[in-house]
């Protein structure tokens, strides 16, 4: 009986990446099913309180954008200019067939971001601890007017539970290696006081799993 292999991913300069990926990111189906069992009946206000936050019309740089559901269903109705960046390439296809741009990209090299008027990033930045300030920056550089941060404050992965929190850390890998640490509340309200911009809106979304910071650049002049 012959064995199906899992398709290769490979880097925009031909690199092997891993082929490792976690189940939750194989495919766009099973990461969906997975997070709507997370977040239950909260999981469409996740998106839905990110797009409020988007003027139509405006251009919009969203990472980390998995398989685009945040264009799919509110941004791309109200006219903005996208552009995804996933390290994912089935992530990033799907995108593209429904009409939006978005490119496979690791954002932990350290290189400029496309700039755009909003700067997204929604439960990411957690896969660029211990130091995830130097991306942050780069969100700042990059964008005109808005940078919106939403990560979870809620984690399966540092559960009480030994069971829940390994799994959880086994099962969050995108392709590029586990990332076992996860910012609480108070974790997370810490790091974005050390930032060059202070957050001009705080809030949680329904439910109360994820925290976002709103980041009005033309309100700060201490931009780097």
């Amino acid at each position: 009986m012959r064995t199906r292999s899992r398709p290769a991913w490979r880097r925009s300069g031909g690199d092997l990446l891993s082929a490792n990926a976690s189940l939750v990111y194989r495919t766009p189906l099973i990461y969906e099913l997975v997070m709507a069992a997370l977040y239950g009946r909260h999981y469409a206000g996740r998106t839905k309180v990110l797009a409020a936050l988007v003027p139509p019309g405006s251009s919009v740089l969203e990472l980390c954008c998995g398989p685009g559901f945040l264009y799919q269903r509110h941004l791309k109705r109200i006219g903005v200019d996208y552009l995804g960046i996933d390290v994912n390439p089935q992530f990033v296809a799907r995108i593209q067939r429904l009409g939006g741009r978005a490119r496979a990209l690791d954002l932990h090299a350290d290189a400029p971001l496309p700039n755009a008027e909003i700067v997204i990033m929604q439960a990411s930045l957690y896969q660029f601890l211990p130091d995830a300030g130097p991306l942050v920056r780069r969100m700042f550089e990059a964008a005109r007017a808005r940078v919106i941060l939403a990560e979870p404050i809620r984690n399966l992965a540092t559960s009480s539970v030994p069971v829940l929190s390994r799994l959880a850390r086994r099962h969050t890998d995108p392709g590029l290696g586990t990332r076992p640490e996860r910012f609480d509340e108070q974790a997370l309200d810490a790091f974005v006081a050390t930032l060059s911009v202070p957050a001009s809106r705080t809030f949680l979304i329904p439910g109360g799993r994820e925290k976002v910071y709103v980041f009005d650049l033309n309100m700060s002049d201490n931009r780097q």
